[in-house]
């Protein structure tokens, strides 16, 4: 029975050969049968059709067959009607023969231009690399026919697949794409797709050159568009922003109020404000903000909102008294305005050439006018308010209490204990953080009012976590840890200390951003100035109570407390201050070699060197010396002569030491000669009487 069934199978097999072999040979005969490759184009399996799609191809090429033939034997339909069902091979060449024929008149071409078999061919679009770019090729020449632009526009899916393929890596389907991208685009409804789908230039076509209704309708869809930064790229590149706002210069409000909307999409771009601002708009923005015209009063909330995003640029100085023109408008405008406002005035100010525009403003009320948004209920409105204070405070910080006053400072505190956002609250630090260190009217004022307190519970419940804003927050409360740490004021020292600060700062030092590090070690250093004063002495007869082993420090060869004395060794402050030193950054050089100079006064400094020796320094040192500035070196040089003094620190450590202090003197700063020297002497290789002296 298994033998019947094979030779069965095989005479199947060798049946199909035979037949596949005979039509082979008929097509390329005269003699064949055009009516059996009809027949098998209707009703074939997949191989004999795919036999006969060779056959046919064959006899078109030859011109065996008529147009009349293709009409009468309905071959067109036949194709696509198996267009849909058939493998991917067959797919192909249906497509390249539909190609050949709709080349051959426009009469195929009609009868290609129906929906259904315009779908057919679009969602070859998606399919495999040979078999889209010949579909894309037939639709470029279908598209001659109106009708046919019509409908292939409202195929689903069809121009985002076409945008696809402009973008894509094969440079015959791209060309193809562009090209019936463009004969759609006389549509504007598939302008609009286009755009949806991230390709405007048709988009900005119409915005150069289309009616006054079509611009608006493009400005529309620019502005509820969904932009990515590349898309707003785009359209910037492309030439959108100027007929733009030439819209907005010309138009009527409704053109005026979809040009502005879809500039404030663009603008939020740092690459498209320079375009905004090479485009004039500068001054017709702020002319509608002051304008009083009931009509224009929608149009001012997006004004403001450009204006803000262009005032981040520096090139915005160039229309002097800008920033004057903003500040007058302040108390005319509406909240959603004067956040958009005050924003704009803060970018303004902090620009590095904004110096004058800075002290233009202060003279012109600014401070009192923004001091009234302290109690202000919007909270966007106030954090604006107190981002501008902190800006234009920076740069007086001996005025700042005048103008503040302790009513301002108070409400300013308020805030800091208050305020559920962290925006705020290191704004409002960071104008305390102004005023000048040493005022003791100022600090008496923050004393009064509990701040100490307030910041050490906002320090101590911070998360690990560190956003930018959190950053600011912890660099601005470092900051006004040195007001409390003053050293010429020990009881106002003892008050930070008591309430546990130093633990604060300690953390800070491992924690902390640069600029707070910094910070904590200039209070740090401060409050260790004291240290010697204020230990214990272990020959004192005066104490209420013996000591245990473990408050003795070798430094200051006495008992410290940490809340008492402000030892940097109890507190566990020296390792972070040398891992600092250690690091590649060197902005808080300075601040932590005074930090650590405060433990080699004269009195202790045989102690000291021994200790900070011993924890490593001279690795840290060595640091400082390559890469430091001037003053750094300066310090580092002072605290390794003080360690050279001792023999054994010389022997040790000289060797390690020699190649960058040699280097230091023959390339180094001319004002760090003679120093160097002395170490250099120290370890025997410069004489006493050397030049260098």
């Amino acid at each position: 029975m298994a033998r019947l069934d094979s030779a069965v199978g095989l005479m199947q097999d060798i049946s199909l050969i035979s037949l596949i072999s005979y039509e082979t040979q008929s097509f390329n005969s005269e003699t064949c049968l055009i009516e059996d490759v009809v027949l098998k184009l209707k009703h074939g399996n997949d191989e004999e059709f795919r036999v006969a799609l060779w056959g046919l191809r064959d006899f078109i090429k030859n011109q065996t067959i008529d147009k009349e033939w293709i009409n009468d034997e309905g071959v067109i339909p036949i194709l696509f009607n198996r267009l849909g069902s058939i493998k991917p091979h067959s797919r192909l060449t249906i497509i390249q023969i539909l190609r050949i024929l709709a080349s051959v008149n426009n009469e195929n071409k009609e009868k290609m231009a129906d929906v259904g078999s315009l779908s057919l061919l679009v969602k070859s679009l998606i399919r495999e690399v040979d078999e889209r770019r010949e579909a894309v090729g037939l639709l470029l020449e279908l598209s001659e026919i109106s009708a046919v632009r019509r409908r292939i526009g409202r195929i689903q899916g069809c121009i985002v697949m076409l945008v696809a393929m402009l973008n894509g890596d094969d440079p015959t389907a791209c060309h193809d794409a562009g090209k019936l991208l463009i004969a759609l685009s006389s549509n504007i409804q598939n302008a609009l797709h286009m755009a949806e789908a991230g390709y405007f230039k048709p988009l900005v076509h119409y915005l150069k050159e289309g009616s006054d209704m079509s611009k608006i309708l493009m400005a529309t869809a620019i502005s509820r568009i969904e932009l990515t930064d590349q898309s707003r790229a785009s359209l910037g590149e492309d030439g959108a922003i100027e007929p733009l706002v030439k819209l907005f210069k010309a138009g009527k409000l409704e053109a005026k109020l979809s040009a502005l909307n879809a500039l404030q999409n663009l603008s939020m771009l740092t690459e498209n404000i320079q375009r905004l601002i090479s485009s004039g708009i500068v001054v017709p923005l702020l002319q509608l903000l002051f304008s009083v015209t009931s009509v224009l009063m929608t149009l001012r909330e997006p004004a403001s909102a450009i204006l803000a995003r262009i005032a981040q640029s520096e090139s915005i100085l160039v229309n002097q008294d800008v920033a004057q023109q903003m500040l007058s408008l302040l108390n005319l405008s509406s909240p959603v305005i004067q956040f958009h406002l005050l924003q704009a005035l803060n970018s303004i100010a902090s620009h590095s050439r904004a110096t004058k525009v800075r002290k233009k403003m202060k003279e012109n009320g600014a401070f009192q006018l923004l001091l009234l948004f302290l109690t202000e209920t919007n909270m966007k409105n106030r954090t604006a308010a107190l981002n501008l204070l902190y800006t234009l405070s920076k740069d007086l910080p001996e005025e700042l209490m005048e103008q503040l006053g302790e009513y301002h400072l108070n409400n300013i505190v308020n805030i800091v204990s208050s305020s559920t956002s962290e925006g705020e609250k290191a704004a409002a630090v960071g104008i305390l953080n102004n005023l000048p260190v040493g005022n003791k009217k100022a600090t008496d004022v923050l004393k009064k009012s509990n701040l100490l307190p307030i910041l050490i519970s906002i320090i101590s419940s911070s998360e690990s976590t560190s956003t930018p804003t959190t950053s600011w927050l912890m660099e601005n409360i470092a900051g006004i840890f040195i007001h409390f740490t003053v050293p010429s004021d020990k009881k106002l020292q003892l008050l930070s200390a008591e309430l546990g600060v130093i633990p604060l700062l300690v953390k800070l030092l491992s924690s902390g951003s640069l600029v707070a590090k910094c910070r904590a070690a200039t209070s740090l250093a401060q409050l260790s100035q004291n240290s010697l004063a204020l230990r214990k002495s272990r020959k004192s007869r005066w104490t209420c109570m013996p000591h245990s082993a473990e408050a003795f420090c070798e430094v200051h060869d006495g008992y410290c407390i940490v809340k008492s004395t402000f030892c940097l060794v109890k507190a566990g402050a020296i390792c972070p201050l040398i891992k600092i030193l250690e690091g590649e950054e060197r902005e808080a050089d300075e601040a932590v070699l005074d930090a650590l100079a405060t433990l080699l006064q004269d009195e202790i400094w045989e102690s000291g060197s021994n200790y900070i020796a011993r924890m490593s320094v001279s690795k840290a040192i060595i640091k400082v010396l390559e890469s430091g500035n001037a003053k750094a070196q300066e310090k580092a040089l002072w605290i390794l002569e003080r360690i050279f003094r001792i023999e054994e620190h010389r022997t040790q450590y000289g060797e390690s030491t020699q190649v960058v202090l040699i280097d230091l003197a023959q390339n180094g700063d001319p004002r760090l000669k003679s120093t160097v020297a002395k170490v250099l002497v120290q370890l025997e290789l410069l004489q006493d009487q050397s030049g260098y002296f």
